[in-house]
């Protein structure tokens, strides 16, 4: 029986990999590797170790979350390092805890790596600091991603009234949801925001906006994507640095 290292790839820039996240896909016998994970860390493994892909994206999912666990299970009583590797961090809307949780329930030894998470990296190499003296002394991190079975919202949308930054990640396909939403609740229909796809990568886009415009600006940017709305947005033009350097 082995131990499973519930490790976060971070962002996609490989350089923002942990150490020790480095360290212990060098030593897996096995990597359980999600679509967000950048496919190069795979390669810093050991000649031998095995690969198992368990991506999802909305619409296509090649094993349930349920299937997730039990294969990390499975895994660690066949072998003495397990890797699951995800995306960002594996405690940010990564689903770290439930994977934790059903090996905790089986007695299987686990470790967490946490990884640099897109809400607080993605901002920063587009020159939008997430808190910024005189600006934003605080910041909000959603989901943006809902199940569409649910019968009412989960998240809490009169508490975001007075919040500075709000992030929402996995959210792109619901930006018209999330504009209204804003504006209902009382944002300017000009108030800034953003959509940051790829972030961290050679790939990277950055679109500028504001909630009453920022839908139609960022029809055809790509997945993943992040969005982030405040008045910090209006900050990348002195502190955008990335894109030209990628």
């Amino acid at each position: 029986m082995g131990k499973v290292y519930l490790t976060g790839a971070g962002p996609g820039d490989m350089e923002l990999l942990t150490l020790k996240a480095l360290r212990v896909v060098k030593e897996a016998d096995v990597i359980i590797y999600d679509r967000l994970a950048n496919p190069d860390i795979l390669k810093e493994s050991k000649n031998g170790c095995e690969f198992v892909y368990v991506g999802k994206e909305d619409g296509r999912h090649i094993m349930p979350q349920d299937e997730i666990n039990e294969t990390i299970y499975q895994n660690a009583l066949k072998h003495e390092n397990v890797v699951r590797l995800k995306g960002g961090d594996p405690f940010v809307f990564g689903r770290g805890g439930e994977e934790a949780a059903y090996l905790f329930e089986r007695d299987i030894e686990f470790e967490i790596i946490p990884g640099i998470t897109s809400a607080i990296s993605a901002p920063a190499y587009a020159g939008i600091p997430v808190t910024h003296r005189g600006v934003a002394v605080s910041f909000r991190v959603v989901t943006g991603h809902e199940s569409p079975n649910k019968k009412e919202s989960q998240i809490p949308w009169d508490n975001f009234k007075t919040d500075d930054t709000i992030i929402f990640l996995m959210g792109l396909h619901n930006l018209s949801k999330i504009s209204k939403k804003l504006i209902e609740i009382g944002k300017a229909e000009d108030y800034p925001c953003a959509v940051i796809s790829k972030g961290t990568t050679p790939q990277q886009q950055v679109v500028i906006g504001t909630l009453s415009d920022i839908v139609q600006k960022a029809k055809d940017i790509p997945t993943p994507a992040m969005i982030i709305v405040g008045k910090v947005v209006n900050l990348r033009e002195q502190l955008k640095w990335f894109e030209g350097n990628a």
